[in-house]
């Protein structure tokens, strides 16, 4: 691959941004999360050096479009570094605090920029696709997963919720199938996230370099419109030697089953999933994921499947921003974030142990803005 250097993040390389020249004088941005010890997990500073490049490349003519990627070969990005915001809660218990609304907010308007980039974007969801990873993968034209993807939004074991524009993607899965997803952090593979609609391309794991190779010979121009048809279409001849079917993917085989588990009320579903046995199904595992989340999430992930379709991506995000900055005041993320991140018992000790503890008033509260609507963060994308 012929690369030149772009411009370089000054933290530690933490993300890389390279060009890829081409033989119609055009040029290909590629953001490379390069933290893959921590599994390219996104920090402040990542976010907002991404942020700027990004703004960068839709504004020069030279960028025909953008790919995203991850470092190693274990993952795209498993999500959030959220330890500085653990660490500012803990510090500043039952409080707002600015680690918290910063990062967030950064987060949103960087998802929001890929939602709305002017030119193709393409993700490499290749390995671990999870959290804060998922959500630039959703907010991307071209969503890439391969043999290795394994996708999911696992906050519920972090007493947060599927964010990051959870309650658009989700809401608009089949049937409880986004719900089911947010309760049980459910891993999928490529086959399911094709049948969600969270990946729309699938190629080898392996495919990468020759199919970077092959797109520096494609006439990119300055039309956008031309751009994004000459990589659908590019991907769409690649994968004709790699397809994958319908009967790959547990999601689309087992709806039934899934529309079954989660009908009802949350009572109904915590109850009915709590009395099963799911040992010998390929249940077991992400059963066991739910009945051991906190049960403020699965309040929380039970009124976001309730919003629909009808918010725009702009409202979500506005909705989502307060309440991910109150799951760190006053929900279980503080608590989450240490059984799981920093010691690592993976004993979380829950405000609340069952789902009909849990104050319908908290609910509320959380998803009420801390802010008036002209003071909100986000108030200008």
């Amino acid at each position: 691959m012929n690369t030149q250097m772009y411009k370089q993040n000054v933290n530690n390389n933490h993300v890389v941004f390279q060009t890829l020249g081409t033989v119609s004088g055009k040029q290909i941005g590629v953001v490379t999360l390069n933290v893959e010890k921590a599994l390219n997990s996104l920090n402040l500073e990542m976010v907002q050096a991404m942020i700027q490049q990004l703004k960068a490349w839709q504004l020069d003519d030279d960028i025909a479009l953008v790919m995203l990627d991850g470092a190693g070969e274990k993952g795209f990005c498993a999500g959030g570094d959220v330890r500085a915001i653990y660490d500012a809660s803990m510090n500043n218990v039952g409080e707002l605090t600015q680690e918290a609304v910063d990062f967030f907010k950064h987060e949103y308007q960087l998802d929001y920029l890929l939602h709305s980039f002017c030119k193709p974007v393409m993700v490499w969801g290749d390995g671990i696709v999870m959290g804060g990873g998922l959500g630039l993968m959703a907010g991307a034209s071209h969503r890439v997963v391969t043999e290795r993807s394994r996708i999911a939004m696992p906050e519920v074991s972090i007493g947060l919720y599927p964010d990051v524009g959870g309650s658009y993607f989700l809401n608009r899965m089949p049937g409880k199938t986004g719900l089911f997803l947010g309760l049980t952090a459910y891993n999928m593979n490529a086959a399911d996230a094709k049948y969600v609609g969270i990946g729309n391309h699938y190629l080898n794991s392996d495919d990468k370099e020759p199919m970077l190779d092959h797109m520096a010979t494609l006439p990119w121009s300055s039309d956008a419109n031309v751009n994004h048809d000459l990589l659908t279409q590019e991907l769409v001849q690649l994968e004709q030697n790699v397809m994958i079917t319908i009967s790959d993917s547990q999601l689309a085989t087992e709806q039934a089953m899934i529309s079954d588990l989660m009908a009802g009320s949350l009572s109904d579903i915590v109850e009915r999933v709590s009395t099963a046995d799911f040992t010998d199904s390929w249940l077991a595992r992400p059963m066991e994921t739910f009945l051991s989340g906190s049960p403020i999430s699965w309040h929380l992930i039970f009124r976001q499947a309730t919003l629909g379709t009808d918010l725009s991506l702009t409202e979500v995000f506005t909705l989502e921003l307060g309440l991910s900055v109150n799951c760190c005041s006053v929900g279980d993320f503080s608590e989450g974030v240490r059984a799981l991140l920093i010691d690592k018992d993976r004993q979380p000790n829950w405000r609340y142990q069952s789902v009909t503890d849990v104050p319908q008033a908290l609910i509320d509260k959380m998803f009420a803005s801390p802010w008036e609507e002209n003071d909100h963060p986000l108030k200008v994308f």
